[in-house]
């Protein structure tokens, strides 16, 4: 089924004259193949919400679902390659890194002035909100991401390393396998709620320069076991410290540690 429908796409690909009809044809082609939305994203120059709604278009009606559909009533103010521009905008930049100094959420207010300033088009709020909607975006709460983490290290880790070590823990290879990360308690801006794609939260980077309590912690994988310690700085020392308890707690056996890449974990004190 899906050869045939592959064979058709590229069929209707070769007779069509419209570029941006071949560039419907082409995502969902490219999905069928096994292509992720994000890769053909980026393949073809749009946002992964585009890539997105082609594909529901072409689930819905077939090849001819993708046909662009004319429209009736009142012409809407901003072209769909405008949209588009303005969803890439909210998904992948501040307010800030657009002109408006000192302000990192998406409001509908700041929303309609950048589209002023960007297309000299005049949007109440209201107007704002019934265009996100159509563009599948809801009012939801960021949260915070890593600035610093390795999508591909961490794909690795969950489908190479942590099957085998699981596997040696089974196999009596290893008798305790903890998983070691601290916590700072520190005096963060409050998340706020903003305008993002729905199902989708935006992510803010930090990078971990407040000041606060520092609680060290290791779960044991196979009991749920936490062990943990309070320290007033997060430095090799420390950690140290709580090495020499967790040596305490586990006297007997092999223990496997999971760490993150906190330069903590690499001094030289250590070893």
């Amino acid at each position: 089924m899906v050869n045939h429908e592959i064979e058709s796409l590229r069929n209707a690909m070769k007779n069509t004259k419209d570029k941006r009809l071949y560039e419907r044809y082409l995502s969902v082609l490219l999905h069928l193949e096994g292509h992720t939305y994000m890769d053909i994203a980026k393949i073809i120059g749009r946002n992964r919400q585009t890539v997105m709604a082609y594909f529901h278009s072409y689930e819905e009606g077939g090849i001819s679902g993708l046909q662009m559909k004319k429209t009736t009533g009142k012409p809407e103010k901003l072209s769909k390659e405008q949209q588009e521009q303005l969803a890439d905008t909210i998904v992948n930049k501040t307010p800030a890194e657009v002109g408006f100094e000192a302000k990192y959420t998406w409001t509908l207010q700041l929303i309609a002035d950048w589209i002023q300033q960007e297309f000299q088009q005049s949007f109440t709020p209201k107007g704002v909100s019934e265009m996100l909607h159509r563009l599948g975006f809801s009012y939801t709460k960021a949260t915070y991401t890593l600035a610093k983490a390795d999508p591909d290290e961490q794909k690795e880790f969950k489908e190479v390393t942590f099957p085998a070590l699981k596997k040696e823990l089974e196999n009596g290879l290893i008798d305790h396998l903890l998983f070691e990360d601290e916590a700072f308690i520190r005096a963060y801006q409050a998340l706020q709620y903003n305008w993002f794609p729905k199902g989708q939260q935006r992510k803010i980077m930090t990078y971990g320069q407040h000041k606060g309590a520092k609680l060290f912690a290791a779960i044991n994988y196979e009991t749920g076991e936490v062990t943990h310690y309070e320290e007033e700085k997060s430095n090799s020392s420390a950690f140290k410290r709580f090495l020499e308890l967790l040596l305490s707690e586990y006297p007997q056996g092999k223990i496997v540690m999971v760490l993150d890449n906190s330069k903590v974990h690499k001094s030289s004190r250590i070893f």
